[in-house]
């Protein structure tokens, strides 16, 4: 097809525009060859006849289609020419506010005069990693094609950065060192960035100057090595500078300015320091004020020199230097400022001794006065003969101090440079480096010297390259494609090069003229004009004959001579140099004297492939002016530049200024044009369209185009060959494309044909359903307007009938009505005549009950009057008969202790009697346990005794009852006797019915006050409940009125709560994460010392060793303070970090609190212990001291006695205790059955206890009696007188012992006063809780007052302040509910503890105390027995217990941590390793041995994170330990003892738990190492998923003919091409999770952690996809969205197959699908903007805006977003707070918790198998 084809009717073409540069037309009439002119129409509807060349047919050139418009890489264009180029860049710079574009391989980029948020760290680590073309443009992503291509072939690279002055060359070369200090170092490499940046204030200062282009020019250029080692770190850096303008030192032009540095000194001269440099305002100066306007705008010269001075004392500038360099600085502005006077004619000159300015300039310097001014003016002329001193001209003595000026500010700006290269060299061997070259652009101005000579040349050699490379680079495109391809033409600039550098060229023709002596400027023009006036790139100016025209590649440029030779010379004389030599600063000496003794230097070390010289070759004094010209330097230095670069890979950054007002977002169509040119951007467009710039894949081609295809091509399965059949078919010429071997090539314009072709078979196929759709529209009308007539007839019958049925159901409601109205009033009646009649009698029947109760009442207080004032009177008459016998007995025993006295002073004085003493000590030792013995046996006797008394006493009264019949048969006449007996036991009988009677009378009291109580308290609980009703309604009603505000605050406040949790947990984790990653450094650091130190022998040292062992080598198990602060954490932490978070206040008291109480425990223990020995030591006395039978009897009953009533007293407590416990519980419940079943609860616990309660009296009536026997065997004749006479016992003499019945009436008269003394203290007991039941009625009646009083003063309030007041009052009860409960449960616990240390002092002083009694003289013998008794308890109370030797302890953490497989253990219990360690951790724990608990956790620990870090990428054996150090975690916490762990517990495991241990600590160091190991496997596992992320997620094509649109030939650059078409599936990552969760399950992991690790790896996966999304354009259109969300909904149906749908990994999907929603949406109408908006929650307002200007088009039909749009949605989200991040953290991690889950497995059930090899360990 030829190209004027393609000139027809609607097509869009460029013609040229004075203002614009290039305008858009339409053309509105098919042009036809032979056509003088074309017919358009220009964008404003105005007409257009744009004339046509004939000859030349010149037509102007075509505008790509919309869809192609604004791509990322312009050589993708279809139509390759200048205007596309300036409209793309134009559109994506102010629509969519890119200022990166491709240009090939070059990055175009447009200074935006503004901060954007594209340079973040995660905009770094989004490109780190990803191919150059596969994410926007970026200039992050030209370094990191440079940094893989280093790493990868292994060869340097070289990042060239050019531009004009202001258009952004310093700012993009930073950013790309610090993405090579991100991505290339660790924190030390930083440090090295943060030198290089700390240079730039100082490179600033004495490297740019104000310009009329730009107020912060740099006036040279640089070049920047960073270096690498083997590993790809930086190591170091270097800098080279080039071709300073040292002539700004001397003159400045119109509105510039000099150097900063002189301006920055000037403006502090007023500091104390500078009061010697003699320094006023920088208007004084002559070298300070040639430009005119001395400072800038928005400038602070003051300010800048601050941060100058900070920068040099950061590099290492010492305080004396800086001195010297700002006093070198100050005799330079000083030396601008001599007054030279002429004599003679001009022809000598001189400078006055008294010139204040040579005084300063001297001083300065610290040179000899009349030295410098004498040299200033004479210079030596050396012949062969003899050495003249000649008078200089008052010209050449003004161009001799300028050029001395600029020498000094030249040899000063080296000597910086050389420091800040020292601050940044590095002695570790380099092995590859990066160079970041900053230099000048092409330059024109108005007046062109010598300096833009430079550049110019310098800009041409760096063209020449870079044509060469452009070129080449597509060259082996082809020949990789094996395609035929002719040689390109393209624009070499080697003639211009040759103009200027070669022989006789225009730089050797300059240095020739110098070497004239009366050489001048014009000579040297009218040698040019001679030598190169045939030269096709020189030309001579018409109206000038100084100057000279060279045309570059960029532009032509007009040079003027004038200066050339001066310049060139930089002229210094030798006599001057010698005088500065001689200063007495030995840095200002050293500074000259550098010239002669520095030679020549490779610039950094290891470099493999080139020697890098300096760029400043060393000068020799070979003659006068002693170095060689500055035009030679230049090109020597650029020569070495050059070929630094040819050694590495270049890559091109060309930055463009958009406007010279430097306002943001402007783009000035000229300015850009000019620049493009300049930089070489058309020359690359030139070159890509003088080939085959389309290119496309074969299954991108066959996607976009398979429209244009028939059916029978689309059968065949070879993409390839129906792709050749389709071109072949569309486009006749075969040169317009070629068939490589994975692309196809088009020509210029050939895509844009094809894309003409498929909207015109896109337009017939919408005209088609357009047609058949407005059809079946209007027949669907007519069928809804037949049925709604029909619904309407329908509709109109239907309310006719039922009207009428209306009015018959109203007539029959209306009798029903009243039928039941005149029951009711009957019924009422009724039921009021009922009720009162109900009333009368119960009032007169309560009035009878209530008489005769009071009745009774009288009767029986008057009965416990009189029972208690005979109790008094006998007991005030056994007292005084009791103290008259006590008077006696003291008398009578005085004196026989006195004679007993007498008689022992006597006997202890012989020494006979202490022999038999010591004698008889052993005999009554054996005596005593004798005793001891029989006193056992006794005492079971006597309750056997006792127990057969019990049983015969029913058959002693049967015998009775015989004998008594015997009586009356045989003797008739003891009818008296019989009588009497007979009185007898009816008295007994009716005490003893008495007695029940009391004991009824007193049971029902206490019934019946009970059941008083009962009702008071329903009363009571009824009235709570009617004002917890008026509390509910009061409240329902105020939260009606501010519900919705209510919900909202709740729902913020807890939302604020939970992000607050959340971020200190993972502020708690982070840190937890910092000591791994300091721990991991500190250990790779160690190995690497020891590497060094070890390198001969080669012998490695364990690295199992951490941080851990410092803190944890002396572990406090039992500590006070810590212990207890750790405790109340745990349980802070068991209970919920949500209530943990509550009230700090809360948690600090409760520290408080638990310390105080420890400390009184410590006092209390200590007192007791005191005690316990004190009794010791009496009772140790008092058995000593025992020396007969019947006392060692009386301490043996006594000390059974005490036991039993200690006994008695705690079972009463125990009752007690129940009691309380069940009237609470029935306070609290207020239904009327939980009463009952308390209630019944009660009585059973009431009956049992009195059961238990009886059994015990009886045994101490029983000892009693015992005890009291000898005693009563002493008194018997007494007792036998003070019995009455008259007491005769029948059948004394045979049947009944009368000692017995004695001892039976005296014990019946015990249990008489014992149950009335319970009686009593049952009576005291309901009395206190009568009282306590009134004291909390009373509490509960003023705080029921209070509240009512508040809810009064609440309504007076409004609403929204009744809220608030409500949330504080609820707010403060509940912090008050909660430390009480805090406090009583702390009370508890540490009562437990203290019960717990005294039981086990008991049971240590009971066991030796029987070990005592046991003890024999063989100490041998009872060690053999005390050891069989501790085996025998070990064997009966612990099992599940591992015992092994301290020594087998490296053996066991080997064959169980370090050189365990997780597939050994697969097919056993999970968690195999955590159990066995458990088992042994209790072992050691039963043995009471703390080193060995402390050794085994330690060493435990250590093994596991040597494993880790030797299997730091092994996913399965991280997760392995994970799931392992959890359970051990669980373990610990499930059998410590602690009450809140053991509640799922059986009893079997509460055998297993912890004896003497607290590891409250080890339990915190194995959360952190589980906080480690969760973070290791969360890394390796998003290490393998993160390059399947984009491909499954965004390129996966799941739905067929859904393939993501590119409209054009999308590049793939080097690094891509080298690793080849790795894509991912979406099956293929869903098989990895599956993996992932198949692992995880199958060793046991809590499926808590396992819901937490998915959520993590899902937000991770929503992080990578959404940040490529946010950086792709090609993956931003309609398809790619519909695509997107199919995906994500395979992803949560994968979570909802594997139950994971609570885990919150479907919430963190919600960003993306929100972008696939974004993407789907309708983009045009205010509505949709705000659907738009209320839409996207999650995404922020960058994000939104972002998405919407990458939005690309389907094809032609849809519209593009506009920029009003845009507009419209920043509008409607400015209200809303979002970060300023765009891109989100993928590597943001959650915090982890690991909630509490027990195992059910018990320890005794685990079984060892043989493949571990611990036959080492024994189970005990």
């Amino acid at each position: 097809m030829s190209t004027t084809q393609l000139y027809t009717k609607y097509t869009r073409v460029w013609i040229p525009d004075p203002d614009d540069v290039w305008r858009s037309a339409e053309i509105i009439k098919d042009y036809k060859e032979g056509d003088k002119s074309l017919q358009l129409k220009l964008e404003d509807e105005t007409l257009y006849e744009y004339p046509i060349d004939l000859q030349g047919n010149e037509l102007p050139f075509l505008r790509n289609p919309d869809i192609l418009v604004g791509q990322n890489d312009l050589t993708a264009l279809s139509y390759l020419h200048e205007p596309a180029v300036l409209h793309n860049l134009k559109v994506r710079f102010l629509e969519s506010n890119h200022i990166y574009t491709y240009c090939g391989i070059v990055l175009v980029a447009i200074n935006p005069y503004e901060q954007l948020p594209i340079y973040e760290q995660d905009v770094i680590y989004a490109y780190s990693g990803q191919n150059m073309g596969d994410m926007d443009p970026h200039i992050f992503a030209v370094a990191e094609e440079a940094y893989k291509q280093m790493a990868r072939e292994e060869k340097n690279q070289s990042i060239i950065v050019s531009g004009e002055s202001g258009a952004g060359k310093t700012v993009s070369a930073k950013y790309a060192m610090r993405f090579f200090a991100t991505v290339g170092g660790s924190a030390s490499e930083t440090n090295i960035e943060a030198k290089v940046l700390a240079s730039s204030p100082i490179m600033e200062a004495i490297g740019n100057a104000k310009t009329t282009r730009n107020d912060n020019s740099s006036r040279f250029g640089k070049y920047i090595q960073i270096g690498f080692d083997k590993r790809f770190h930086i190591i170091g850096a270097n800098m080279r500078t080039y071709l300073l303008e040292k002539s700004r030192v001397v003159f400045q032009a119109e509105d510039e300015r000099n150097y900063h540095i002189f301006y920055q000194l000037c403006a502090s001269a007023s500091l104390p320091e500078f009061k010697d440099l003699g320094l006023t305002c920088a208007e004084d100066f002559f070298y300070a004020s040639q430009g005119g306007d001395t400072s800038i705008d928005g400038v602070d010269d003051a300010d800048d020199f601050e941060k100058t001075r900070h920068a040099f004392t950061l590099l290492g500038v010492k305080e004396s230097h800086q001195m010297i360099i700002f006093r070198i600085i100050a005799a330079i502005l000083h030396l601008g400022n001599l007054e030279i006077q002429g004599e003679r004619d001009g022809e000598a000159c001189s400078v006055s001794s008294e010139d204040e300015h040579l005084s300063n300039f001297c001083s300065l310097l610290g040179v000899e006065h009349s030295q410098m001014q004498h040299w200033l003016c004479h210079r030596k002329l050396v012949t062969t003969a003899e050495t003249y001193v000649k008078s200089m001209s008052l010209h050449q003595v003004v161009n001799a101090r300028n050029a001395l000026a600029k020498h000094i500010y030249a040899q000063l700006f080296n000597w910086i440079v050389q420091h800040i290269n020292k601050a940044l060299h590095t002695t570790v061997k380099q092995h590859s480096f990066i160079g970041v070259l900053d230099i000048y652009g092409f330059e024109t101005f108005e007046v062109n010297s010598f300096e833009q000579f430079c550049i110019n040349y310098a800009n041409e050699k760096l063209q020449q390259q870079f044509n060469s490379h452009v070129f080449k680079l597509e060259q082996e495109e082809y020949m990789k494609e094996e395609i035929p391809w002719t040689l390109i033409d393209f624009y070499d600039n080697q003639p211009c090069i040759d103009l200027i550098e070669a022989k006789l060229g225009i730089l050797d023709l300059l240095d020739e003229e110098c070497k004239v002596p009366k050489g001048t400027d014009q000579n040297w023009a009218q040698k040019l004009y001679d030598r190169h006036a045939a030269s096709q790139h020189f030309q001579k100016p018409r109206m000038s004959n100084t100057s000279f025209i060279v045309l570059h590649f960029a532009d032509k440029v007009e040079y003027q001579s004038e200066g050339f030779l001066e310049k060139n010379r930089d002229t210094v004389y030798e006599e001057q140099i010698n005088i500065l030599k001689a200063s007495k600063y030995q840095m200002v000496a050293d500074l000259f004297q550098e010239e002669d003794t520095v030679p020549t230097t490779a610039v950094g070390k290891g470099t493999p492939r080139i020697s890098v010289r300096s760029a400043r070759p060393a000068f020799k004094a070979a003659n006068k002016e002693h170095r060689k010209t500055v035009g030679h330097q230049f090109r020597n230095s650029l020569h070495l530049l050059m070929e630094t670069l040819n050694a590495t890979t270049p890559h091109y950054v060309r930055c463009i200024k958009p406007n010279d007002e430097k306002l943001p977002f402007k783009f000035d169509p000229k300015r850009a044009v000019q620049q493009l040119r300049a930089c070489g951007v058309l020359e690359t467009i030139r070159i890509s369209a003088a080939g085959f710039p389309s290119r496309w894949s074969y299954p991108d081609f066959f996607n976009r185009y398979r429209v244009l295809m028939n059916k029978r091509d689309l059968s065949k399965n070879d993409k390839r060959q129906i792709c050749q059949t389709l071109l072949e078919d569309l486009i006749k010429d075969p040169d317009k494309f070629q068939f490589g071997r994975t692309k196809i090539f088009f020509r210029a314009g050939q895509v844009a044909y094809l894309e003409k072709l498929r909207a015109d078979k896109f337009r017939a196929a919408t005209i088609m359903i357009q047609k058949t759709v407005r059809g079946w529209l209007q027949r669907t009308k007519y069928q809804r307007l037949r049925r709604a007539t029909l619904v309407l007839q329908r509709y109109a019958r239907g309310c006719l009938a039922r009207r009428l049925a209306e009015h018959l159901r109203r007539t029959r409601a209306a009798i029903i009505l009243q039928k039941q109205y005149r029951m009711l009033r009957i019924r009422r009646a009724f039921q009021r005549i009922r009720n009162a009649t109900l009333t009368i009698q119960a009032f007169a029947r309560g009035m009878f009950v209530k008489r005769i109760y009071h009745q009774m009442l009288i009767e029986h207080k008057a009965i416990i009057l009189q029972k208690y004032v005979r109790g008094w009177l006998a007991r005030v008459r056994f007292r005084r008969i009791r103290a008259a016998a006590v008077v006696l007995q003291c008398h009578l025993r005085r004196l026989r202790a006195q004679r007993q006295l007498r008689a022992l002073r006597i006997e202890a004085r012989s020494a006979q009697h202490l022999k038999k003493l010591n004698i008889g000590m052993e005999n009554k030792v054996v005596q005593l346990q004798r005793k001891v013995d029989e006193q056992n046996k006794e005492y079971k006797l006597l309750n056997e005794q006792l127990s057969m008394l019990t049983s015969a006493h029913s058959s002693e009264v049967e015998k009775l009852k015989k004998e008594l019949q015997q009586y009356q048969q045989s003797q008739r006449g003891d009818d008296n006797q019989l009588l009497s007996l007979q009185g007898k036991m009816e008295q007994l009988r009716m005490e003893l019915e008495k007695a029940h009677g009391e004991r009824e009378v007193i049971e029902d009291s206490h019934g019946k006050e009970k059941d008083l109580l009962r009702k008071r308290i329903s009363d009571l609980e009824e009235e709570n409940a009617l004002l917890k009703q008026e509390k509910e309604e009061l409240n329902r009603r105020i939260l009606c009125q501010s519900e919705d505000e209510f919900a909202r605050n709740t729902v913020e406040e807890n939302i604020q709560m939970k992000k607050e949790l959340e971020e200190e947990r993972s502020r708690y984790q982070n840190l937890v994460k910092e000591y791994s990653s300091l721990e991991q450094r500190y250990d790779n650091l160690r190995d690497e010392m020891t590497i060094i130190k070890q390198a001969p022998g080669h012998r490695r040292n364990p690295s199992n060793q951490s941080s851990l062992e410092s803190d944890s080598n002396n572990p406090s198990i039992c500590t006070s303070e810590i212990g207890d602060t750790e405790d109340v954490i745990q349980q802070v932490e068991e209970a919920g970090m949500e209530k943990a978070a509550m009230d700090m206040t809360l948690f600090l008291k409760l520290q408080k609190r638990v310390r105080e109480l420890e400390l009184e425990r410590k006092k209390l223990q200590t007192q007791l212990e005191k005690k316990e020995q004190e009794r010791q030591k009496s009772q140790v006395i008092e058995t000593k001291t025992q020396v007969t039978p019947e006392h060692e009897d009386f301490a043996y009953n006594s000390l059974k006695r005490q036991e039993l009533e200690s006994e008695n007293k705690k079972l009463k407590n125990e009752l007690n205790e129940l009691r309380k416990a069940i009237a609470d519980h029935a306070t609290q419940n207020n239904s009327s059955n939980d009463m009952r079943d308390s209630y019944n609860l009660l009585l059973n616990q009431l009956k049992s206890a009195n059961e238990e309660l009886e059994v015990r009296k009886e045994e101490v009536l029983i000892l009693r009696s015992q005890i009291m026997k000898a005693a009563q065997q002493k008194d018997m004749g007494k007792n036998m007188e003070s019995i009455s006479p008259n007491a005769s016992w029948p059948n004394s003499d045979r049947h009944v012992d009368q000692e017995d019945a004695i001892e039976a009436y005296q014990g019946m008269c015990e249990t008489n006063r014992l149950l009335e003394a319970q009686l009593q203290d049952q009576r005291r007991e309901h009395e206190e809780e009568m009282e306590a039941l009134r004291n909390q009625v009373d509490l509960m009646q003023e705080e029921l007052e209070k509240q009512q009083q508040v809810f009064l003063q609440t309504l007076q309030l409004s609403p929204e302040v009744q809220v608030e007041f409500g949330l504080q009052q609820e707010i403060t009860r509940l912090t008050n509910e909660n430390l009480d409960l805090k406090e009583l449960l702390e009370k508890l616990e540490k009562n437990e503890k203290k019960l717990k240390k005294q039981l086990k002092i008991y049971m240590k002083k009971i066991q030796d105390f029987e070990a005592s009694q046991t003890m024999v003289p063989v100490e041998r013998r009872s060690h053999e027995r005390n050891m069989q008794v501790a085996v025998q308890r070990k064997e009966k109370d612990f099992q599940g217990m591992l015992e092994y030797y301290k020594e087998d302890e490296p053996l066991l953490i080997r064959n169980l941590i370090t050189d365990l497989k997780p597939q050994a253990v697969s097919a056993t219990v999970p968690c195999l390793p955590a159990y066995i360690l458990y088992m042994c951790i209790r072992h050691a724990d039963y043995i009471n041995d703390d080193q060995k608990v402390h050794s085994l956790l330690t060493s435990t620990i250590n093994g596991v994170k040597k494993v880790l870090k030797k299997h730091h990428d092994d996913f399965e054996m991280t997760s392995f330990w994970l799931a392992n150090t959890c359970r051990l975690l669980h373990c610990l916490k499930q059998y410590s003892g602690e009450e809140g762990f053991m509640t799922q517990n059986t009893a079997k495991q509460n055998e297993h738990c912890l004896k003497n241990f607290d590891l409250t600590e080890y339990r915190q160091v194995l959360g952190h190492l589980s906080i480690q190991i969760y973070q290791q496997l969360i890394n390796i596992a998003g290490g393998i998923l993160q390059p399947m992320i984009v491909p499954a997620v965004l390129e996966n094509e799941s739905i067929q003919g859904l393939s993501s649109v590119k409209p054009m030939g999308y590049r793939k650059y080097s690094s891509a091409v080298a690793e080849g078409d790795s894509s991912y599936s979406l099956d293929e990552m869903i098989r990895q999770l599956n993996t992932f969760h198949s692992i995880m399950c199958d060793q046991g992991l809590d499926p808590e952690i396992i819901q937490q690790v998915f959520k993590q790896l899902f937000y991770m996966i929503n992080a990578v996809a959404l940040n490529n999304l946010l950086l792709r354009k090609d993956v931003c259109s309609w398809s790619t969205g519909m695509q997107l969300r199919f995906n994500i909904s395979q992803l949560e149906e994968w979570l909802r197959g594997k139950n994971l749908q609570q885990s919150g990994a479907a919430q963190t999907l919600e960003p993306l699908i929100q972008a696939a929603q974004l993407l789907q949406l309708k983009k045009k109408t205010s509505e949709d903007a705000e659907a738009i908006c209320s839409l996207c929650t999650s995404l922020t307002t960058q994000q939104i805006v972002k998405i919407l200007n990458l939005y690309t088009p389907v094809n032609e039909f849809e519209e593009r977003v506009t920029v009003a749009f845009i507009r419209n949605i920043q509008k409607h989200l400015q209200e809303r707070n979002d970060p300023p991040q765009l891109l989100l953290d993928f590597k943001h991690m959650f915090p982890v918790l690991f909630p509490f889950n027990p195992s059910a497995i018990t320890m005794d059930s685990i079984h060892l198998p043989a493949s571990l090899n611990l036959d080492f360990l024994n189970k005990v």
